[in-house]
């Protein structure tokens, strides 16, 4: 009976480890990703997910007004819904990475081969929709596990993740977000945010300017990193 309390135990530990390994990209359990810069230098970078979409164009404006630069990493089913706002993003100078082709819920339970269709589908559409071929790729919900892994892999892209998560899609105003991404501000992160909402928008100024405030100055991911954005293959 105890040796059988004591395996019940471990294997919910176990679980338990390998769910939080799965949903948490900086215990890099089942591959390498970058998630955070150089804290000596007071840099830190912004991101945002799941675009384009309308709400982009604010972000877009919101940024050239602060002469900021982001990254983007974008779903392939809103660059054909809005190739427009995806080219105005690289027009402005900033990034954009892929986010796989439909952002599906069941990105986790998918095999290998459909995870990496979902990135290799949204590459092509990056391509000939933009002209530019990404070296990035974030995960939906930050999910990994040994397929998409694999999948990444063979896709030869680099898995970037983040270190400052704001909650924008679930919080219900914009003072939840910035408050939240306040306090967690510090030299070297990544912050996630998304393109897909008013309260977004409506946090972004103000965040801009707390940064600020703090003596932090917002740089490019790929400065941040020292990383490569595009392919040049």
């Amino acid at each position: 009976m105890y040796n059988l309390t004591s395996f019940l135990v471990l294997l919910i530990l176990a679980l338990g480890l390998l769910a939080w390994a799965s949903f948490d990209m900086r215990l890099q359990f089942f591959l390498p990703a970058r998630y955070k810069g150089n804290y000596k230098n007071k840099t830190i970078s912004l991101t945002f997910d799941d675009g384009p979409t309308p709400f982009t164009l604010q972000v877009l404006n919101i940024l050239a007004k602060h002469n900021c630069k982001a990254t983007f990493f974008c779903i392939g089913k809103q660059i054909e819904q809005y190739p427009e706002i995806a080219k105005q993003i690289v027009k402005q100078g900033h990034i954009l990475a892929n986010h796989t082709y439909s952002h599906t819920a069941k990105m986790g339970f998918l095999s290998t081969q459909n995870v990496y269709n979902e990135i290799h589908s949204n590459q092509q559409v990056i391509i000939n929709q933009i002209g530019v071929k990404p070296n990035w790729f974030r995960p939906p919900f930050g999910v990994t596990n040994p397929a998409i892994a694999k999948a990444i892999k063979k896709n030869k892209l680099v898995c970037i993740g983040w270190n400052i998560r704001s909650l924008d899609t679930i919080s219900k105003t914009s003072e939840e977000v910035f408050n939240r991404v306040k306090r967690k501000l510090k030299p070297g992160g990544i912050i996630l945010l998304h393109d897909t909402s008013n309260q977004t928008v409506e946090a972004l100024e103000q965040l801009l300017l707390e940064i600020k405030k703090q003596q932090l100055t917002v740089v490019p991911l790929n400065e941040l990193l020292d990383l490569d954005a595009y392919k040049n293959e």
